[in-house]
């Protein structure tokens, strides 16, 4: 296998060239562990069972009939098709995970149990692998076999009862933000296991055990102390901080009708929103006055907000040194000449489509850069170089597992 290569000839970069990771992982969480580190040049094989493939290929928006999310979230990954409810299906499983460096696995504990694709059955077979094992509840926990989707770990975490207002619903994101903070932090694990691996010549595999709502749960950093401490479960605040309220942060709209958000974190800089709206400036000196007078600024920013256009409000807080910005959609971040002074949109070529735009690889390293070579693949578009080249599945056994639907 050449690790610098794909078989179009373009260069293969990033900071984890040569890395090895096998997916039996569908729709958000795990494939996006896995799309961090293919986007750093690692060799990511996606599962998927032959014929229907990952349930994602057939979400969200399409263009003339071809779904457009699965050209992102399985961009720069092989896809091999494997049916794994067969025993010669797990056999080839059981030589991905020998061949592999990095598993990530999202299936319930029970089936990976019958599967051979848990801990044991994995460090038996690959002594030096990692395990990401992402589930609902943890592997660990009485409900270890129960299902789970992102929106229940956000739920679980704490999360949705500090979003939205105290007059209304606790609100969800509008976008998979459970599953996608687990998969960055399934990422972040599996870098540090092998950052051992390379470092402790008594490395013994690791086994990553991850339930969808912790992420989010270990990032509200203050929620389990201010509760043990104070008894306190604070309530959901709009746009302000449950925990922690600023004299200044809220959004607002303009006579354009777009809404803008405005936020002042220090002494200085609520100052500066004081003196814009012509109040005085040493009413507003301390953090007690400050916090005193939110709704006095609340309600001025709204009043003078909604006199003005957007690109003048804009402009008056750019003079002013106060912090705010439109309130981006898909389109504004089109066109903003930040996004493109950062290329942070990229085209890629796709055999469907043609040019699409999508999001570059973040974040930026300067010195190996990550790329994206490819869009998310056909449904097995990878079975010949994957089972033949890389694992060395021979001619005849390939045919075989063809002819009798396991590939």
């Amino acid at each position: 296998m050449d690790d610098r290569n794909d078989e179009r000839g373009s260069a293969r970069q990033g900071q984890l060239t040569g890395l090895k990771v096998v997916e039996f992982a569908h729709v958000v969480a795990g494939p996006l562990a896995g799309a961090m580190l293919a986007d750093q040049g690692a060799h990511v094989v996606h599962v998927e069972p032959p014929g229907a493939g990952d349930a994602a290929r057939a979400m969200g928006p399409k263009r003339d009939g071809v779904p457009l999310w699965f050209k992102v979230a399985g961009r720069n990954k092989r896809s091999v098709t494997l049916d794994l409810h067969r025993e010669e299906g797990r056999e080839v499983a059981r030589d991905l995970v020998a061949w592999a460096d990095v598993v990530i696995v999202t299936l319930r504990a029970g089936r990976l149990r019958s599967w051979g694709l848990d801990w044991e059955a994995v460090h038996a077979l690959n002594p030096k692998a990692v395990l990401l094992q992402i589930s609902g509840f943890g592997a660990t926990s009485s409900r270890a076999d129960a299902p789970g989707f992102g929106k229940m770990g956000e739920a679980r975490s704490g999360v949705v009862h500090l979003t939205g207002f105290p007059d209304g619903p606790p609100v969800h994101t509008g976008f998979s933000h459970g599953d996608a903070v687990t998969g960055l932090m399934g990422a972040y694990a599996i870098l540090a296991a092998l950052h051992r691996r390379a470092t402790d010549p008594e490395f013994d595999g690791e086994w990553i055990d991850l339930a969808l709502f912790e992420p989010l749960f270990r990032l509200v950093e203050w929620q389990v102390i201010a509760h043990d401490q104070l008894g306190d479960a604070p309530m959901r605040a709009g746009n302000q901080l449950a925990v922690a309220p600023a004299a200044v942060i809220n959004t607002y709209r303009s006579r354009d009708g777009d809404w803008l958000t405005v936020t002042s974190a220090t002494l200085r800089s609520v100052r500066n929103v004081a003196r814009l709206l012509g109040l005085p400036d040493e009413e507003f000196a301390t953090t007690e006055q400050q916090h005193a007078g939110r709704e006095r600024l609340d309600e001025g920013l709204r009043a003078w907000i909604a006199e003005r256009p957007t690109a003048e409000c804009l402009a008056e807080f750019e003079r002013a040194e106060v912090v705010a910005s439109r309130v981006f959609d898909a389109a504004d971040i089109a066109a903003d000449p930040v996004y493109a002074e950062r290329e942070d949109i990229i085209t890629v070529d796709d055999p469907d489509l043609g040019p699409v735009r999508m999001q570059a690889v973040i974040p930026h390293f300067r010195q190996a850069p990550g790329a994206v070579w490819r869009t998310g693949p056909a449904l097995g578009a990878d079975n010949d170089l994957v089972y033949g080249e890389w694992l060395g599945i021979d001619d005849k056994r390939r045919a075989k597992l063809e002819e009798s639907g396991v590939i």
